[in-house]
């Protein structure tokens, strides 16, 4: 049985959404001098007193050799630093400098604008329906590609695990689904 609506042009859909997105956030990045991960980064760190580089690098979902140039380019401007870790040696903190702060504490407000201006001609439960929309998605990608014991389908091991660790940082609920 088939679906009742054109499965290929939903997932092109969501991807042009996507894509649009992140050029439109990217727009508003660069009025800040930052590119769009960069921003992630003073905004993750603005949201949390310091974090080592294995938990920035899960908040914000960039790989740990993106993560090191992009903390490079925002030392190299000002707005973060490395501190030795106080627990581990082997580990590095990074944290927003004082110029880092005050971008954070203009730009978030700001963007918070920006963004909200793609909703404007959306109502609260319109909102939550794409939302829960969204989620459920999600949850179905994942559960669609595990087979109960933390294979993918087609057999790649620890794929399940990985996406269910990932999406514990945004969403807690999926224990169910897998």
């Amino acid at each position: 049985m088939s679906p009742p609506f054109a499965l290929p042009a939903v997932l092109h859909e969501l991807v042009r959404t996507h894509q649009t997105f992140l050029t439109y956030a990217a727009i508003h990045a660069h009025t800040l001098d930052l590119t769009l991960p960069q921003f992630d980064i003073i905004l993750t760190l603005g949201n949390a007193l310091d974090m080592t580089f294995k938990r920035l690098g899960e908040k914000t979902l960039i790989t740990k050799g993106t993560l090191t140039g992009i903390i490079n380019r925002l030392e190299d401007k000002g707005l973060v630093q490395r501190v030795a870790s106080k627990t581990d040696g082997r580990s590095q903190i990074v944290r927003l400098t004082a110029a880092g702060k005050v971008l954070f504490e203009h730009a978030v407000p700001e963007h918070l604008d920006y963004v909200h201006r793609i909703f404007k001609g959306y109502s609260p439960e319109d909102i939550a329906t794409l939302e829960a929309a969204l989620l459920r998605l999600r949850k179905s990608v994942i559960a669609g590609s595990c087979d109960g014991s933390g294979k993918l389908v087609d057999g790649v091991d620890g794929w399940c695990a990985k996406v269910k660790d990932v999406c514990k940082h945004y969403q807690d609920g999926l224990d169910d689904v897998i």
